[in-house]
C-alpha cells in the first residue's frame, strides 16, 4: 500500500504539491471514485488510478537513452562542468543514475535507470556486453592494429585487453582521415584511447554508438527518450 499522492508523483504526473491540487479539482480517480485526499491508501498493483479518465500506469523501473554531447560530465553534481544529468527532465533527475560513464569529450550512448541489478549487470566484469565506438584518430591505423586487438592489447595493465573488434572505415593520408569503428566486451579507464594509443595513434574524437544492438538511431545530440524494459531487454541482455 502506498499514499496516492506518492504514487502520482512517483508516476511523474507532477510534484507533490501539483498532484495535491489535481485531487482537491476532483480530477483524480480510484476505481472509478472521485479521490478525496491525498493521504489515502492505494494499492499501486491492483487499483485503478485514472487522471482526467486515463489511466496512470505505476513503473517500478525506469530507462532513459541520452545521446551525450561532449563538454558534460557522467556524474550527478560537479562543480565545474555541466552534468549529463542536466539534459533529463527535472521530475526524474532524482530517481535514475547513469550506467556506467562517458568521458568529458566524448559523445554517444548513455544509459539511465534506476534499475540496480540491470545496472550491476551491464557494469560486471563478469558479463561481456559488446560496446562500439566511432573513433577519429590523428595518424594512419595500422593494418596490424586489426590482429592486435583481436589477440588483446597491452595498455599497461596487469593484464591484455579482451578481444575487440576494429574495422578502419577510412585510413587517408591524403586528407588526414582516420576512422575506425572498435568493438570492446569491457570497461577499463579510458580503454579505447589507450588501445588506440598502444598502436600509435591518438584520438581526436569519440563516440559510443552501440551497446549490445541498442542504438541512437536518429536520437539528436543532446536529446533523451524514454525505452521500454522490453525494449532494453531483447538490445543488451
Amino acid at each position: 500500500m502506498i499514499r496516492l499522492d506518492k504514487f502520482l508523483a512517483d508516476c511523474k504526473l507532477g510534484s507533490r504539491s501539483d498532484v495535491k491540487k489535481f485531487i482537491k479539482a476532483k480530477q483524480i480517480t480510484v476505481n472509478g471514485e472521485v479521490a478525496k485526499a491525498a493521504d489515502m491508501k492505494i494499492n499501486e498493483e491492483s487499483d485503478v488510478i485514472c487522471y482526467k479518465g486515463q489511466p496512470i500506469c505505476y513503473e517500478k523501473y525506469v530507462y532513459y537513452l541520452l545521446h551525450k554531447p561532449a563538454g558534460c560530465v557522467t556524474a550527478k553534481q560537479d562543480n565545474v562542468h555541466k552534468t549529463v544529468m542536466e539534459y533529463l527532465p527535472v521530475e526524474i533527475r532524482e530517481d535514475v543514475s547513469p550506467v556506467g560513464r562517458l568521458d568529458l569529450d566524448t559523445e554517444g550512448l548513455l544509459l539511465f535507470t534506476n534499475d540496480g541489478d540491470l545496472t550491476h549487470h551491464l557494469l560486471s566484469p563478469t558479463h561481456h556486453i559488446d560496446k562500439t565506438y566511432f573513433a577519429k584518430l590523428d595518424a594512419k591505423i595500422p593494418e596490424e592494429a586489426i590482429d592486435l586487438f583481436k589477440s588483446g592489447v597491452d595498455i599497461g595493465d596487469d593484464k591484455l585487453t579482451l578481444p575487440a573488434t576494429l574495422e578502419i572505415i577510412r585510413n587517408e593520408e591524403s586528407t588526414g582521415e582516420f576512422w575506425a569503428n572498435l568493438t570492446i566486451s569491457e570497461g577499463r579507464f579510458h580503454q579505447v584511447k589507450r588501445m588506440f594509443k598502444a598502436v600509435g595513434c591518438n584520438v581526436t574524437y569519440l563516440k559510443r554508438i552501440s551497446m549490445g544492438s541498442l542504438t541512437l538511431g536518429d536520437l539528436p545530440l543532446g536529446e533523451w527518450k524514454k525505452l521500454s524494459q522490453e525494449e532494453l531487454k531483447r538490445s543488451i541482455l
